[in-house]
């Protein structure tokens, strides 16, 4: 009940819709009850006194009632499914807006398709409930209650006899709501693992392909749907099991009006029309009690659903701003690690104690192996990850002191695996600068040395970008990304190398975009590049999370260390590749 009731907690906002419903429900419910109560006086009345008028007059309020019971049902419906849909609407969006503002840290243990099958099949889930599950139970109980009632206005023997079966169906339907939810957890589950499946095939069908793996890929997808498809199997079979229950128990009422009632009809008890109304009533409430199988099915569903949903609403980002931070504006660019350490989770620390100060405007060379800690000094930067231990300070303030969107603003990054959204090149460049002319995205691309290659395009800047860039070469979305990072403007810059793999020219073209980009800006650089080391104002010589040699390139050289090793060691690579050209 406490996930049921958290639920029902967003529609609060639509309470006017909901009275309206639940008015146009109780008037549906009276308009219903009314029909068997005319139906069984006019028989009476007709038997009993002859009066054949009076079934007339019971025809036409019973057209009558079958009118209004329309009119309101309608709005029943309409209503219902109007709430259902703007409380989806609701929910999907504070789902998207929360898994927005998580940190990396979530991220990275979370599965895209698990995200994804939460954001649809869950919340649909939910919405079906809203629709249908709430206000039919809704309706079962007003029924119950109304026909109640009136039986034992009648006969209050023969209604306990009739009623005594609802205690056997609410049992059957707890029962089966039990049994269902986990199943409906599971099916949600594997739902969340196809979707990550797809996702996962499709992003990466070139490797696929490449390594002609698609006859592999295509059973393991199978083997998973196989178990999609046992846990479906053994919701029906459960169903399917309940339906004729539910329909036996119909009809033991049924049979004890017909037996009962008619000795009491004999013995001048009850009239011929009172039979008629107790077998109406009764059949009138079998149709809502076979339906709580499909509402408790609903319902299962539903508190799996919301389990999920909650479990990523209810997730607390490891980074937090804090309510009275400040706004971080003109920065002038000072960086300084303090003791700084990072471990992800429990593991071993992946940064240990880093110090160090980036002055302004200075290039800052980040080297060292796979592991050593580059990216993670990277990414304490803009707060993608809070340090552990120790901190971070820009112009000498904590960045955990500083809004996480002005911080954001004034911190450049341009990655080695540029993304690009399936748009336009024009609002790919201008992403990260909202309101930006049409002559200032010309400017940033022109210093990116990319608005001659746009122009080139059929339709220049209006061309569409397929998804993920695949329609744009590695050294085209660079400069892409470089045009973007230039029209936000930043204070500071953080550049993953990534010419590595590019020809000559494309590799010439980079390295003068991002030389006018770095022009008095504080520049974090990871890179290999003996140029850059050699430029670079302060260099960082990281080995297993800590700073190993730091200075710059002629005082690394002079203590003949670890700095040494690598720098030499680049040299030989590279002119053994000129050699070799």
């Amino acid at each position: 009940m406490r996930m049921i009731l958290r639920l029902i907690g967003f529609t609060r906002k639509y309470w006017p819709w909901l009275v309206l419903a639940f008015l146009c429900l109780l008037a549906t419910t009276a308009f219903s009850l009314a029909v068997p109560k005319m139906l069984g006086n006019g028989i009476d009345a007709a038997l009993g006194h002859g009066q054949r008028s009076s079934l007339i007059v019971a025809a036409l309020i019973v057209l009558g009632a079958s009118l209004l019971r329309g009119f309101s049902g309608y709005g029943n419906t309409y209503l219902s499914e109007m709430i259902s849909q703007k409380t989806a609407y609701d929910i999907r969006n504070a789902l998207y807006d929360r898994l927005q503002h998580l940190s990396f840290a979530y991220h990275d243990q979370s599965q895209t398709g698990q995200l994804m099958s939460r954001a649809t099949v869950d919340v649909e889930a939910i919405q079906i409930f809203f629709g249908r599950g709430i206000l039919s139970l809704a309706e079962v109980i007003l029924l119950f209650i109304g026909i109640s009632y009136i039986l034992f206005s009648l006969n209050w023997q023969l209604a306990l006899m009739t009623l005594a079966f609802i205690p056997l169906v609410a049992w059957q339907a707890l029962y089966l709501g039990r049994s269902l939810r986990p199943h409906w957890l599971k099916v949600q589950q594997l739902m969340g693992v196809l979707g990550t499946t797809l996702e996962e095939n499709l992003t990466g069908a070139r490797i696929v392909k490449a390594f002609s793996r698609q006859s592999q890929e295509s059973e393991k997808f199978a083997g998973q749907a196989k178990q999609l498809y046992r846990e479906h199997i053994t919701l029906a079979s459960s169903r399917a099991l309940n339906v004729p229950m539910m329909a036996f128990l119909i009809g033991l009422p049924v049979a004890l009006i017909l037996w009962y009632g008619g000795r009491e009809v004999i013995a001048g008890k009850l009239t011929v029309g009172n039979i008629t109304q107790f077998i109406l009533y009764i059949g009138m409430l079998a149709m809502p009690i076979r339906r709580l199988a499909f509402m408790t099915n609903v319902i299962a569903r539903t508190i799996s659903a919301g389990e999920r949903i909650f479990e990523i609403l209810d997730t607390i980002s490891e980074v937090k701003e804090k309510p009275n931070a400040i706004v971080l504006s003109s920065p002038r660019g000072e960086v300084r690690f303090e003791d700084a350490s990072f471990s992800y989770s429990t593991s071993e620390p992946v940064l240990k104690k880093v110090s160090f100060q980036a002055n302004p405007g200075e290039l800052v060379a980040l080297l060292g192996g796979s592991g050593s800690g580059k990216s993670t000094i990277a990414n304490l930067v803009p707060r993608f990850y809070d340090p552990t231990f120790g901190r971070v300070t820009i112009d000498g303030v904590d960045i955990r002191d500083m809004t996480l969107d002005s911080l954001r603003k004034n911190v450049g990054i341009v990655q080695q695996n540029v993304f690009l959204f399936s748009a336009s090149v024009r609002d790919n460049i201008a992403y990260g600068a909202l309101g930006a002319t049409d002559e200032e995205i010309v400017a940033a691309a022109k210093a990116a040395y990319l608005h001659d290659f746009i122009k080139s395009l059929d339709e220049g800047y209006d061309t569409w970008v397929g998804e993920r860039g695949v329609t744009l070469s590695g050294g085209e979305k660079q400069r892409l990304a470089i045009a973007r990072t230039l029209l936000t403007n930043p204070k500071i810059l953080i550049l993953d190398d990534s010419t590595s793999s590019v020809d000559v020219e494309t590799e010439h073209l980079i390295l003068r975009a991002l030389g006018e980009l770095i022009k008095g800006r504080t520049t974090f650089v990871i890179t290999h590049r003996i140029q850059v080391m050699q430029n670079a104002d302060l260099i960082l010589m990281l080995k297993d999370g800590e700073v190993v040699e730091q200075g710059k390139h002629k005082e690394l050289m002079a203590k003949n260390g670890y700095y040494r090793q690598i720098f030499e060691s680049q040299v030989l690579v590279d002119q053994k590749a000129g050699d070799s050209k």
